[in-house]
């Protein structure tokens, strides 16, 4: 049997090396629905022509001015529309489609029940699916278990909560999901809630992806809540992966990693890991790490990344900070747990290296690390672990589970942050000394690998600034996209060639809904077969700054700001407009 599914795996012709717009439902010239950042890129493990991509997209909210608009406050989020976008690719990456299906959504300024360009489902549950984009494919569970044979499952986690029980009339009145939020909308105490606390994990699923499946809303099964709840929990910063390795003993499990907050974003925050047996239809949870939260010196925990190896062990690496608040620039250590059993048991955190992040200065008005500039983009996360194995997916075959982690380090200092790389191959017991992987003169943002399953190439994507930290938002703030690639011997990545970079952007164009600053998520992504790879980055080529909205930001720093700039009216229409681009050498 599998030699017949590596008969019928498909292997298209090479095409051209190309880039592409990824959000291609993006409508560039209404802020701020032209918001999208945080990409998440998955290859199909038969037909590697076959990817799936998920963002943060603002897609279906309100534009700027209308809905739940305050002249405080123009371009809010609007309660209960999902922004977890979804695209596909059919061609290597060449170009992208992102299907339109119905649910909660209001793209003309009224709330109601229509058009969305995000995950569906998840109104008629109840919920709401909040961004972070995490995907992954695995094997279909049948009678025989997991076989690549029955074929294959996306799976696509991403941030929910409770949709909002108030300020929105149920309309699907048949759906008991409906009546029970219609109930819970006016406090019934016998109305049951989907789950408990703030902001919960949710995974999507789909099987079998084709041109024609992935527009059929029907083809999706109903959202599944992963995450474990209490009232005070906050889940946050989720990745999701699949065993996808057939001569694994754990073959088909899928895991979710993520960080659960206690109260608020900051508390004490353990790393958690759900795991599911039965292709994502029920999911246990195991707590990974100590719950401590003792600043300044250990300040939280989180930006996990989880893989699998050959032999079905699972990988979380995540970041141990220390406090911006005392320390500038703070030095972040980098973590790894594992288990040997298929998640039913973790060990002891191992500590794996120092890290220095880059944060250099705490924004006054968002209190956030940012790195090109006062009012700029956080980068929370550019220190944290990016992680690929060279696991021989999906047969096994040549794997040489060589680990690799790359991430931003500011230990050069202010202006010359640099993406460094540093790799394994006995299982995470020891490390190489760190590389520069960065060019010069770029000022690493944030960075993903991807090995090849048969671990012979490595490739690189990542977000880089190419002016230095700005005291004004009077000046550019250039943003590319960068894609390398190296070759990969007994001696680790040697060879580097950079494949692609994108034209530059104005980082300024960026924004926050509450507009107080630039916004470009926390993470890029990149995957590969042993034929070739594809990466996914934030992308501000098609936004433009505002200045009126450049002035208010600076003044907000010193607390001279006047009334809120309302962009419908002073900033031109690509204000706001951030999207995804792709590289692919396929």
């Amino acid at each position: 049997m599998l030699a017949a599914v590596m008969a019928a795996t498909i292997v298209a012709p090479l095409a051209a090396a190309a880039e592409a717009e990824v959000t291609v439902g993006s409508p560039d010239t209404v802020p701020l629905r032209n918001k999208q950042n945080e990409p998440a890129v998955a290859m199909h493990p038969l037909n590697e022509d076959y990817l799936a991509a998920g963002a943060n997209d603002n897609i279906d909210i309100a534009p700027c001015g209308t809905a739940e608009a305050t002249p405080a406050a123009p371009c809010p989020f609007t309660s209960g529309v999902g922004v977890t976008g979804v695209q596909f690719s059919f061609n290597g990456g060449q170009n992208w489609v992102q299907p339109t299906y119905t649910g909660w959504s209001a793209r003309d300024g009224t709330p109601g029940f229509g058009p969305i360009g995000t995950l569906p489902w998840y109104f008629e549950e109840g919920i709401v699916a909040d961004g972070d984009p995490a995907v992954a494919f695995g094997p279909k569970p049948g009678a025989n278990g997991f076989s690549w044979n029955n074929g294959v499952r996306t799976y696509y986690a991403t941030l929910t909560s409770v949709f909002p029980p108030a300020g929105a009339s149920p309309t699907d009145a048949d759906s008991p999901h409906r009546r029970a939020l219609h109930r819970a909308q006016f406090r019934d105490p016998a109305a049951e809630v989907p789950f408990k606390g703030f902001e919960a994990i949710a995974v999507s699923r789909i099987d079998d992806i084709s041109p024609a499946r992935v527009q059929d809303k029907n083809a999706w099964f109903r959202p599944v809540i992963a995450s474990k709840q209490s009232n005070t929990t906050f889940s946050d910063k989720e990745q999701i992966w699949a065993d996808n390795v057939a001569t694994s003993p754990h073959f088909g499990n899928v895991y979710v990693c993520y960080a659960a907050f206690r109260s608020v974003p900051g508390a004490a925050a353990p790393l958690f890991v759900a795991t599911s047996h039965d292709g994502g239809a029920t999911w246990a949870n195991k707590q990974v790490t100590a719950a401590h939260n003792v600043p300044p010196t250990l300040w939280g925990q989180s930006g996990c990344t989880i893989r699998t190896d050959s032999d079905g062990v699972v990988y979380v690496f995540y970041e141990q900070f220390e406090s911006p608040f005392t320390f500038l620039p703070p030095r972040g250590s980098h973590f790894v747990v594992k288990s040997f059993d298929g998640g039913r048991s973790w060990e002891r955190p191992q500590f794996v290296q120092r890290i220095t992040d880059p944060c250099f200065f705490v924004d006054p008005v968002i209190f956030r690390c940012v790195m090109d500039g006062i009012a700029g983009a956080r980068n929370d996360l550019s220190g944290s672990p990016n992680v690929d194995i060279a696991n021989g997916a999906p047969f096994g075959l040549g794997a040489t589970d060589l680990i690799v982690n790359t991430w931003v380090d500011a230990r050069a200092g202010l202006n010359n942050e640099q993406v460094l790389l540093n790799w394994s191959s006995d299982g995470a017991s020891t490390w190489s000394a760190p590389q520069v992987v960065s060019t010069s003169g770029d000022r690493g943002y944030y960075t993903a690998p991807a090995l090849s399953p048969d671990g012979a190439e490595l490739y690189l994507v990542y977000n880089a600034f190419l002016a230095p930290f700005q005291a004004t938002t009077d000046n550019a703030r250039p943003l590319i996209g960068v894609v390398r690639r190296a070759t990969v011997g007994p001696s680790g990545p040697s060879g580097w060639a950079t494949l692609h970079r994108s034209p530059p952007g104005d980082a300024r164009a960026a924004s926050q809904n509450n507009l107080q600053a630039e916004f470009l998520g926390d993470y890029v992504y990149a995957d590969a077969s042993n034929n070739y790879g594809v990466a996914v980055w934030n992308d501000v080529r098609q936004g433009a700054n505002c200045a009126a909205i450049d002035a208010w930001r600076e003044d907000l720093q010193d607390g001279t700001a006047g009334a809120t700039p309302q962009p419908q009216t002073v900033c031109p229409p690509l204000f706001g407009n951030t999207d995804i681009w792709s590289f692919s050498n396929r």
